[in-house]
């Protein structure tokens, strides 16, 4: 009997990939836990409400801290994902040196629709066991932010985080590090 076995990528194998081609620029994939995952293609309401995110999220961080849209992030055991949004702390190099890391972020953010399933049972443990503090899931089939808060590790081994809150499209959120800084969600979903 044959076995079979799936060929896990370090983060240095990842990036060599890239570098030789081996992704068309328009190819969506992420490393996540040495796997390269072809990410969920984007619905009319995840464009917009990313696009409204964006606005609101800009006017609110301004020069406090880095906006990062569907970029990488580095995080332990060969993970490279492509959160919808990161807020980081400014950096001298401004990132030129490597992505950010979980000591540089402050906020993940995940649009989801047709990955609510992937960001809730794939993406919230990766994040939680990396340490990231906040992770909200802009869920569009629910019509709500799921705020996430406070990372832990379960007696199984597996992560989780500890707080969970949800808010509706007319509340508001406060960013995190940000003390008193408010995020109207009346902005951010799609009408």
């Amino acid at each position: 009997m044959t076995m079979v076995r799936k060929k896990r990528f370090t983060l240095q194998e990842y990036h060599r990939l890239t570098e030789i081609g081996f992704f068309k620029e328009d190819d969506r994939v992420e490393l996540i836990q040495g796997e390269i995952m072809e990410m969920a293609a984007k619905g009319t309401a995840h464009t917009v409400c990313c696009s409204n995110l964006l606005i609101a999220l800009a006017m609110q961080v301004s020069d406090r801290a880095k906006l990062r849209c569907q970029d990488p992030i580095l995080l332990p055991s060969n993970s490279e994902p492509e959160p919808d949004f990161a807020v980081v702390r400014n950096r001298e190099d401004d990132y030129l040196a490597s992505h950010p890391t979980p000591e540089d972020i402050l906020l993940v953010i995940e649009i989801a629709d047709s990955s609510l399933h992937y960001d809730r049972q794939i993406k919230l443990p990766l994040y939680a066991a990396a340490g990231i503090t906040d992770y909200w899931i802009v869920n569009l089939l629910e019509n709500q932010l799921e705020s996430y808060q406070k990372p832990f590790q379960k007696q199984q081994g597996d992560y989780d985080y500890s707080k969970r809150q949800i808010f509706l499209p007319h509340n508001t959120i406060t960013l995190p590090g940000f003390g008193s800084l408010a995020l109207d969600l009346n902005l951010v979903f799609p009408r």
